[in-house]
């Protein structure tokens, strides 16, 4: 039996402080002091805060883990100081090697991307730059020959084409590509995050089982499934919510992923408003087709995870949950029309939020939409109607960061002097907590010990604190995944 005691312990907003017995990973019993066994591991607190265990319900792991060791292009602010810093980066770069950036968004250049600007800066030397949002590749014309694809003047890829093309980038050696994730998945650790629902775009059961018994073990991971890949699993026996042989109790089978319009930054959201050139963007999965996958879903036991991004997809979506019979998730809900904002709760869907989109895109929300855009991000809007909120960053769209969603939620704002968005859709820290911790606002006997140590209280730091929360440790099933020098 293993079993340990946090000692002297408070949850946010208490004053009394208390004991936390963990036995097999479980939390036992919380006691006001006494009554420990003789064969406890007891670990003083000092009067530490502790929180259930943060969820990222949104990642890209894979992805987020290349990100982290490609070149940054966030800060560039035309296409031609994007193609400069490319042009730096890859001189007297290997050829044999695709030099990738990443990060980009041109949705407020004053230029636009073109191949002629990229091949002047690159030269032969083989380029792919990735958006933030992923939903758009920028290629030069020796990445185009290397990997066969054909774009026009642009030297743009979007959508299908896009994340064909990223996944081909993503083929590195697994010891290293494994290696980078195991960094990144300590970093979350160390913010607080005990699991994430892992959406990258390719048939991922065996590559994080691989992962695990490699050693991997500092998150819980929920694996996405994709339609292309929706017969195998449910050949092989896959539900939502399975846990997996091999995953030593980390790994679970997660929602069906259904992407059905596109983004912001390359204008693909499906919005029933026209963007500034007259289009709406893209349905890129019919009612029809959508309606399908939900029934699909529903006979495999799979819970659907429907990317809609735009009020008119985010439309479509709420209509095809309600026909197929079938709860889920809409996964972002950027955009909502406010007759839609009660349908969620009926129908059981659960909003998947990324708050620090709200700070990313707000400069290209109002160019599209100038005074229209009191629905965006309307996370007040949805908890207010009956809502279930989902709190995650989309990572590497944003830092996987729970800190950082959560401040996002909370304040709507950044430190930049520039005021709040929209400050009427902040939601509560208590809100934006729970909606981190799967619903868990406190901590309960019975619970699994997933837990957050923290050295201040949550609930009464200024906002500054908060965005940054010094993390003191975290724990998933009683075991320290992050020790910041406590144990």
């Amino acid at each position: 039996m293993n079993n340990i005691i946090l000692a002297s312990v408070r949850q946010p907003g208490e004053v009394a402080v208390s004991d936390l017995h963990i036995v097999d990973g479980v939390v036992a019993r919380i006691s006001a002091g006494g009554g420990i066994p003789d064969n406890a591991r007891v670990i003083s607190l000092d009067g530490r805060y502790v929180i259930p265990g943060l969820w990222d319900e949104h990642v890209h792991m894979t992805q987020w883990a290349l990100h982290s060791n490609r070149l940054d292009l966030s800060a560039a602010g035309t296409a031609r100081e994007a193609a400069a810093a490319v042009g730096h980066h890859v001189h007297n770069a290997d050829p044999s090697v695709t030099s990738v950036g990443v990060g980009f968004r041109d949705a407020l250049w004053p230029d636009a991307p073109t191949l002629e600007i990229l091949d002047a800066a690159t030269g032969n030397q083989p380029t792919a730059l990735i958006s933030h949002d992923l939903h758009c590749v920028w290629v030069n014309s020796a990445a185009a020959r290397r990997y066969g694809v054909e774009v026009g003047a642009s030297g743009l890829l979007r959508e299908e084409p896009a994340f064909a093309l990223t996944r081909e980038l993503g083929k590195l050696p697994d010891s290293v590509v494994d290696g980078w994730v195991r960094a990144v998945a300590q970093a979350a650790a160390a913010r607080g995050i005990v699991g994430i629902v892992d959406f990258e775009m390719t048939w991922n059961r065996d590559v994080w089982l691989r992962r695990i018994d490699g050693g991997f073990d500092a998150l819980r991971v929920d694996s996405g499934v994709y339609p292309g890949d929706l017969e195998r699993a449910r050949h092989e026996g896959m539900s939502t919510g399975l846990e997996l042989d091999g995953g030593k109790g980390l790994l679970r089978v997660g929602p069906l992923k259904v992407l059905i319009d596109g983004s912001l930054n390359t204008r693909t959201a499906f919005c029933s408003d026209p963007y500034p050139d007259g289009s709406h963007g893209l349905l890129t999965v019919s009612e029809g087709e959508l309606l399908a996958l939900l029934e699909q879903a529903k006979a495999a036991g799979f819970v659907p995870a429907v990317h809609a991004i735009g009020d008119a997809a985010n439309h479509v979506a709420l209509d095809a949950f309600a026909r197929a019979g079938i709860s889920g998730r809409i996964e972002h809900a950027q955009f909502v029309r406010t007759g839609d904002f009660g349908r969620f709760g009926p129908l059981g869907i659960t909003a998947s939020v990324q708050p620090v989109h709200a700070l990313d895109d707000r400069d290209a929300a109002e160019s599209n939409w100038s005074g229209r855009t009191h629905r965006a991000f309307p996370l007040r809007s949805l908890l207010d109607a009956g809502a279930t909120l989902a709190l995650g960053s989309d990572a590497p769209v944003a830092p996987l960061d729970p800190w950082a969603a959560m401040s996002a939620a909370t304040t709507r704002s950044r430190e930049d002097g520039r005021g709040p968005w929209h400050p009427e859709e902040c939601i509560s820290r208590g809100q934006a907590l729970a909606s981190s911790a799967r619903g868990r606002s406190s901590i309960r006997v019975g619970d699994p010990a997933d837990l957050v140590v923290l050295d201040a209280d949550p609930l009464a730091v200024p906002d500054a604190v908060f965005a940054a929360m010094p993390v003191a440790a975290t724990l998933v099933a009683g075991r320290f995944t992050y020790d910041g020098g406590l144990a």
